[in-house]
């Protein structure tokens, strides 16, 4: 079973950056992580996917400004977020082979 708890949320102005950590937990052998997001009112949608062997998918909503990345030895998943906008206000989830979630942690862009 795998226990998912993201960090790195928080309120950024238009145009600033924040990394979002995601650290798995368990006895289990993980191929495909992933961030999605929330908004009030809106479906969760997917942000940005990474395979074991660091192949990438990406929204193209934040194709060119986000950036994920995993390191295996850790664990641990990341999304570095810049040039971010007041459409990016969500909450973020992690996701693990498509099945574990996280508990989220909310992104705010505004000024």
């Amino acid at each position: 079973q795998v226990h998912l708890v993201e960090s790195g949320g928080g309120l950024v102005q238009p145009g600033g950056s924040l990394r979002l950590s995601c650290a798995a937990s368990g006895s289990f052998s993980i191929y495909v992580m992933g961030w999605y997001r929330q908004a009030p009112g809106k479906q969760r949608e997917l942000v940005a996917v990474i395979t074991r062997d660091e192949i990438t998918t990406y929204a193209n909503s934040v194709k060119g400004r986000f950036t994920i990345s995993r390191d295996n030895a850790k664990n641990t998943m990341y999304l570095q977020m810049n040039s971010l906008k007041p459409e990016d206000t969500a909450v973020y989830y992690c996701n693990a082979n498509g099945a574990a979630w996280g508990q989220g942690t909310q992104v705010t862009v505004s000024s």
